[in-house]
């Protein structure tokens, strides 16, 4: 890490030279958020808080097995991450609201042999009326001139797991994120296209229409796309499919397949769709779960990959051990993490490589 961001030349990343690499490229380190009082955890001493550190705090060793990790705690909460995290673990002190740093960190980007930042603007998933965010909207700046990067704000409302992309020119989108009214008022599809590109350096974006059942309820993310699509290549895209009809995402991943199938990306080839069934378990307390091996997390020759206990787990891994032949494949229990409205990929983010 350094101390010395280069300053941006007021120009969109693109125009500069700049853009994001994919997840499975080189990574410098990672990323990570530790859980502190808020809404979503509860107060200290709180089962639902200790357990959500536990569970921060396993996702983290798995993936400092392959790469340095760098974890932001809240004003005087450091010694208990690194009573936690261990000592090969590095915690740095700010103020935060919650702990999701995919969406509230921001998206690296390299170019020119010089590494650089996108800054989203954050409001708390779409000015959700439990989230608060005063402090998560600063954390995209503090990462970035941590890491030495030279950063980019952008007025578009965006989050990290509302993307995913291929490393060549091609990226990933729900509608119900980045045309959220919450999100982006009166803004089209074609604005926010555009101010997508000129950020991440892509040139196509193909939409999916909406994301699973379960992220639009109370903790939920309104439909990210990192827990239904992610790009495993270039050319190849794994999918969540709901093999029980009696789910309502049986409906929705059928639906988003299909138009995988029918989509080409930036170069012009037709995708090739891998489908990872979603854990056999549908519903917890009475309520449709959105459990999905889809928000794994890509780090230097390891996957980390969420578990549930379930007999799907070792099929799923099977599955991401064929696609990345050369990487470790780790399974990591996710459920207290999903608890809380997300998975292991929405904890962490990539700082890749220059």
């Amino acid at each position: 890490m350094t101390d010395q961001p280069l300053p941006s030349t007021g120009a969109t990343p693109a125009a500069d030279g700049f853009a994001m690499p994919p997840e499975w490229a080189p990574h410098e380190r990672t990323w990570m958020a530790w859980p502190g009082v808020n809404h979503t955890f509860g107060e200290e001493g709180d089962a639902t808080l200790s357990e959500a550190r536990v569970a921060w705090a396993r996702v983290a060793r798995a993936v400092r097995r392959f790469e340095p990790v760098t974890v932001i705690a809240g004003p005087g909460r450091a010694a208990n991450a690194r009573g936690l995290l261990g000592p090969d673990i590095d915690v740095v002190e700010r103020e935060l609201d919650d702990a999701w740093m995919r969406d509230i960190g921001p998206t690296f980007l390299t170019g020119n042999g010089q590494l650089a930042a996108t800054d989203w603007v954050f409001n708390g998933w779409g000015a959700q009326d439990w989230a608060t965010w005063e402090h998560d909207a600063k954390i995209g700046a503090e990462v970035a001139d941590l890491a030495g990067a030279r950063r980019y704000p952008t007025p578009l409302v965006n989050e990290g797991g509302g993307l995913h992309i291929d490393g060549e020119g091609t990226v990933l989108l729900t509608e119900t994120v980045q045309l959220d009214p919450d999100r982006n008022p009166g803004r089209t599809r074609e604005e926010v296209e555009a101010e997508i590109h000129a950020f991440l350096g892509t040139t196509k974006a193909i939409w999916l229409p909406r994301g699973l059942t379960a992220d639009y309820g109370q903790f939920g993310t309104r439909g990210h796309v990192d827990i239904v699509a992610a790009f495993a290549r270039p050319g190849t895209v794994v999918v969540h499919t709901q093999p029980d009809p009696a789910h309502p995402d049986h409906a929705v991943c059928t639906e988003i397949v299909k138009l995988l199938q029918s989509a080409t990306d930036a170069k012009g080839r037709t995708l090739e769709v891998v489908e990872v069934p979603a854990p056999t378990v549908i519903e917890e307390d009475g309520e449709y779960v959105d459990y999905s091996y889809i928000n794994h997390y890509l780090c230097n020759d390891g996957v980390v990959l969420c578990a549930f206990d379930d007999p799907r787990d070792e099929h799923a891994a099977g599955i991401f051990r064929r696609l990345f032949p050369g990487r470790t494949v780790t399974l990591v229990d996710a459920r207290t993490i999903f608890a809380a409205g997300g998975g292991i990929h929405c904890i962490t983010q990539q700082q890749p490589k220059v």
